[in-house]
């Protein structure tokens, strides 16, 4: 009887709880189904939040933002949109491309540099000779450009400039220009202090592991370590009635760096170069000759200064009027503004004498190079042409220590010792464009004595006209990018057909002609058979300077 009940009890309850499940279901089901759509709706507006759109003719540019600092992609183009590239060295007219493209040979040498027409457009509308003639007169500009700024090289071998008639002004520029910027360290970046890397008067603290003179120096460090240098420099005078440079010490990369990635309008990121601009031209020196003979050290690439306005990265700095008149110094310069100079990005080598020079020289002349070639980095698998993609796959199928992949996705690469080590043990590094065309890399290679091969003629040859030969088969080793993504070119395979004197030669070229230039010297130098990079950029604004006085005379 009792399991009887038992079942008729069972039988008369399942309407009522096949109802009841049916009805949370219901309610678990429309649940999921509002956060479903609540989850996708926030997808979207990121998306829509994280790019813009440029129609520049007849081309869209979708243009999102990247995990670095300092950057911005375009599906479009695969770097940095709104670089104006002039048609001609008479007109304004421009059409846009990409600062990362292969820009052609300016000297009519075929196979020098590659062909950039395929990354224009593929509008039938277009007509394909004006799309080249552009090319062609764009480099053009660039070429000339940079002639002109070799022409401004300083023929003294010395250290320092000879200051006779000439010296150079340091603003006193309120601290919040610099000083009270640096003071923001710790909150400039959210998942790092970045308060040790601007000690030591922007050298950081010191590597113990390399030895003397080796320093954890940030790549946007260059406003505090030249600033440090200049206050120091023998040429600088406190009359600035009898200077003929003036420098303005504004910390304009940590103003950018400061606000990246906090919530903030565009009105807030532009305000102190604005509050800048303003403090300059109630300056009677500024007045003299609108700012012709005034000195801009900014520790970011071009682009940071020169934020379009659909882009929410960087200032516009660069794109006041009053500002185009002053050099301004850049680790990556607009190769189509005459007065954006490039200067190497700050390595993590600091020499404080001659010796700690020759030191270093004769290490990385002695080494052991037991790797063929080297790559440090990480693969960019949302960059259009892929060409790191490609390269670590190249490097990843050779064994027998051919090619040494340093992954920067689980390495930290921002420890100059493994970086320094890998690049003094190889003969040659590999150095592709990564979030712009240049790259601090190919200065460490550089000073590794690790012949850098390059992909992009703006990542060196387009830059740094006061410190890089314009002959540059003699410091590294050009490939097409082109030709290296549609696998043309085994990129290994071609370096290992370069003789191992001509390796030498070229190593020996690194290491006792450029290598001193490329570095610069701690905050206290005591420089006398060298010339650092800071010297010699000294030495050359002091030589432009006086060619702009002598004009005005004439």
């Amino acid at each position: 009887m009792a399991v009887s009940i038992s079942r008729k009890r069972s039988k008369s309850s399942r309407k009522p709880e096949a109802k009841q499940s049916y009805f949370c279901l219901t309610i678990v089901y429309n649940f999921l189904s509002r956060i479903s759509a609540l989850v996708f709706l926030i997808i979207l507006i990121y998306m829509w939040s994280s790019f813009s759109t440029l129609i520049t003719g007849n081309i869209i540019h979708v243009c999102f933002s990247t995990r670095k600092v300092n950057s911005l992609y375009c599906l479009s183009a695969g770097t940095h949109p709104s670089l104006e590239i002039p048609t001609s060295t008479t007109n304004n007219s421009s059409s846009i491309i990409t600062p990362g493209i292969d820009q052609g040979n300016a000297t009519n040498e075929p196979a020098k540099f590659p062909d950039i027409s395929y990354l224009v457009t593929t509008s039938s509308r277009v007509d394909i000779k004006d799309r080249d003639d552009k090319v062609a007169n764009a480099v053009k500009v660039v070429e000339e450009q940079l002639q002109l700024h070799r022409s401004w090289r300083s023929k003294s071998s010395k250290n320092q400039a000879t200051c006779d008639a000439q010296g150079i002004y340091v603003y006193d520029l309120p601290s919040k220009f610099n000083k009270d910027l640096v003071g923001q360290c710790r909150d400039m970046v959210p998942w790092q202090n970045f308060c040790g890397y601007l000690s030591n008067e922007g050298l950081g603290e010191p590597i113990a592991k390399l030895g003397k003179g080796w320093y954890k120096t940030h790549q946007y460090s260059l406003e505090l370590i030249f600033h440090s240098r200049v206050m120091k420099h023998p040429c600088r005078v406190y009359d600035e009635n009898v200077a003929k440079l003036f420098y303005v010490p504004f910390y304009g990369g940590l103003d950018i760096l400061r606000w990246h990635f906090k919530n903030v309008s565009n009105d807030v990121k532009d305000s102190l170069s604005l509050e800048l601009v303003k403090w300059l031209e109630r300056q009677g020196t500024w007045k003299r000759n609108s700012g012709k003979d005034h000195v801009f050290v900014l520790g970011k690439i071009s682009w940071d200064f020169r934020r379009s306005s659909d882009s929410p990265w960087g200032t516009r700095l660069l794109e006041i009027d009053k500002m185009q008149n002053p050099i301004k110094l850049l680790i990556e310069r607009q190769p189509w503004h005459e007065n954006d100079i490039g200067i190497p990005h700050p390595t993590n080598f600091h020499p404080h004498s001659d010796n700690d020079i020759i030191s270093w020289q004769l290490k990385i002349i002695r080494s052991n190079r037991k790797n063929l070639v080297s790559f440090a980095g990480a693969a960019r698998d949302d960059a259009e042409d892929n060409i790191r993609s490609t390269l670590i796959d190249q490097c990843a199928s050779l064994g027998n220590g051919k090619c040494h992949f340093l992954n920067c996705s689980s390495v930290k690469c921002d420890e100059a010792e493994s970086v320094i080590e890998l690049f003094v043990e190889s003969e040659f590094c590999l150095q592709p464009p990564g979030d712009s065309p240049t790259r601090k890399s190919v200065f460490d290679s550089l000073i590794s004595g690790c012949i850098p091969v390059l992909f992009d003629p703006f990542t060196a040859y387009y830059q740094y006209p006061w410190h890089l030969p314009h002959d540059h088969d003699k410091y590294s080793v050009f490939m097409d990018k082109k030709e290296v993504v549609q696998m043309n070119v085994n990129v290994v395979e071609r370096l290992t057909n370069i003789s191992s004197r001509e390796r030498e030669n070229m190593r020996r070229y690194i290491t006792y002609e450029l290598l001193p230039g490329l570095v610069y010297g701690d905050y206290n130098a005591e420089l006398d058979k060298f010339q650092d990079a800071f010297a010699i950029t000294m030495n050359n604004l002091f030589e432009r300077v006086n060619r702009l006085d002598e004009a005005h005379k004439d």
